[in-house]
């Protein structure tokens, strides 16, 4: 069962906001787990559970990667058949270098930007993303963060810069190049603004 947009924006709306507590409740469990088990904790089934606890009753196909192609403004996702691979390939480079970077937001970036690149779902990705992103956010951390308002809500709160990293990052990656360096730095602040309104 699921209620479209279209059909009733104000309902739509109210079962997105409810979502997003319910996929914050769930993440939080994840990180408590994560910072037990270590971060090979952090794979497709935490990624597919937090996308759909994201989408519940606004979408029929939440928590499984697309079998379908999809686009995205400007930006064509992988084809579908590919997806599997992409993921497997990230969760790999998250794993293999989580000992490497002591950065404490380059990884999250790289999350955070690669699951929006790949769009491995067919609804939520953005909120997937986010999620996840914050999940390494507290791995790197050792600990579940303090402040009001959380990184994937400040986000949510002023997209344009959030935008412009992702881009940044597009671009370099067009280009030939690995570069999530606008988003790490974004954030940063972010980060930093949530542990001040601690």
């Amino acid at each position: 069962m699921s209620v479209r947009e279209k059909d009733s924006p104000e309902l739509f709306s109210n079962i997105q906001e409810h979502n997003l507590l319910r996929q914050y409740d769930l993440l939080s469990n994840c990180i408590e787990i994560g910072l037990c088990k270590g971060i090979e904790a952090f794979d497709k089934y935490t990624l597919w559970a937090l996308n759909h606890a994201a989408v519940s009753n606004i979408a029929q196909f939440g928590g499984r990667y697309r079998e379908e192609p999809i686009s995205v403004g400007n930006h064509t996702p992988p084809h579908f058949k590919d997806v599997s691979d992409y993921m497997d390939r990230f969760f790999s480079l998250i794993h293999e270098n989580w000992t490497i970077h002591d950065h404490p937001t380059l990884l999250a970036a790289f999350a955070l930007w690669r699951l929006n690149w790949v769009h491995p779902f067919v609804e939520g990705n953005g909120r997937t993303a986010r999620a996840a992103c914050y999940y390494l956010l507290c791995m790197k951390a050792g600990r579940l963060l303090p402040g009001k308002r959380i990184v994937p809500e400040r986000i949510r709160e002023n997209r344009g810069p959030y935008y412009a990293a992702l881009q940044s990052a597009d671009r370099a990656w067009n280009d030939g190049r690995y570069d999530v360096t606008d988003l790490a730095v974004y954030l940063e602040e972010l980060l930093r603004d949530q542990l001040l309104d601690a």
